[in-house]
């Protein structure tokens, strides 16, 4: 880090002890943004391919002349922007908006002080109240990408039949495990060559929520088809994305909703709730099927003519990743944010 603190351009700050989405679209731009400008990780989970700033480092900069970006992504990440900023650190402020909901007092307060406002979608833009750039989130699309045979994928996982669908993220009402978990009860018995796998993190305060989940998988008696991994390692996840023939996005309410796009870039066919960033990524009946959240009967009837068409599911799977090639890659994400880094230094 001998560059620095004299050539700082952007300070990327993660000021949040566990890992969440937020974490996740942070830690796969950053190292993109690292290339355009000359950055810096600023607290845990510092991905590869961008410098990690010392507090010894940050502590040179105080009362530089030259600006440095501060991109912030959270309420605490602002307000230590702006507390930085009135102490004597020379920081223009940016803070990336992804919720679609009315924000709280402090934070429409906060926005109204930032130097620049990116939304990831046109919905979340809505909430703001002020002038926001709309920048969708990207995904790596090599690290993110078909399997060479999924056949071999699926097999390693050692699950009974021959294709994967799968819901991942946090088990939680919010994600509609709850939902997915009863279309599958409904489809598996009549779809005997399909297994169903949900990938994610059970915390403390759900576990109620997922013993509730394991109890109808077994009334079901499908304990053998419907499996739930637990928190996995990023690259443990990825792996699981090939091996999908359909991801079911099943959010009742998201900020973006990342795994869309993953899925999508994998090659799976996609059926998804109307929430996030869905109506934005997905080509209703093209690249994706869209339905109403928290509905199992309609993830039920959107899930079933691909698990019935295969080789329909699998066409579905290469439009996908086309459209995340042309509309949702790390690199239009992170040259997009760079011109609203460039309007500020």
């Amino acid at each position: 880090m001998a560059s620095f603190p004299g050539d700082l351009e952007l300070i990327v700050p993660n000021l949040h002890r566990r890992y969440s989405g937020v974490t996740a679209t942070n830690r796969m731009v950053a190292p993109r943004l690292a290339k355009l400008y000359r950055a810096a990780w600023f607290g845990s989970d510092a991905p590869e391919g961008i410098a990690r700033l010392s507090v010894a480092d940050f502590l040179k900069l105080w009362r530089r002349k030259r600006p440095v970006i501060w991109h912030a992504r959270r309420n605490n990440e602002m307000i230590a922007g702006l507390a930085l900023r009135a102490l004597g650190w020379p920081l223009k402020l940016v803070f990336t908006s992804a919720a679609q909901r009315r924000h709280s007092w402090i934070t429409r307060w906060l926005i109204r002080r930032m130097d620049a406002i990116i939304a990831t979608s046109d919905v979340s833009a809505s909430f703001l109240k002020v002038k926001a750039t709309v920048i969708p989130h990207g995904v790596d699309t090599d690290v993110y990408a078909p399997p060479t045979d999924r056949a071999a994928a699926f097999a390693e996982a050692a699950l009974p039949g021959r294709y994967a669908i799968g819901c991942f993220g946090r088990v939680r009402a919010q994600k509609g495990t709850d939902v997915f978990v009863d279309a599958m009860c409904r489809l598996l018995p009549r779809y005997p060559e399909f297994s169903a796998v949900i990938v994610g993190q059970v915390t403390p305060e759900q576990t109620p929520f997922a013993n509730d989940l394991k109890k109808r998988i077994e009334a079901a008696n499908l304990q053998s088809r419907i499996v739930i991994t637990g928190e996995l390692p990023i690259e443990a996840v990825q792996r699981w994305y090939q091996r999908l023939t359909i991801y079911a996005f099943t959010s009742r309410n998201e900020g973006f909703g990342l795994t869309l796009i993953e899925a999508m870039a994998a090659g799976s066919a996609l059926v998804a709730s109307r929430a996030g960033a869905a109506e934005l990524v997905v080509e209703d009946g093209v690249t994706g099927v869209l339905g109403p959240p928290g509905d199992a009967d309609a993830l039920a009837a959107a899930l079933e003519p691909l698990m019935r068409d295969v080789a329909a599911a699998a066409a579905m799977g290469e439009r996908g990743r086309r459209r995340v090639l042309e509309k949702f890659s790390l690199d239009a994400e992170a040259a997009r944010i760079g011109e609203v880094y460039r309007s500020l230094l």
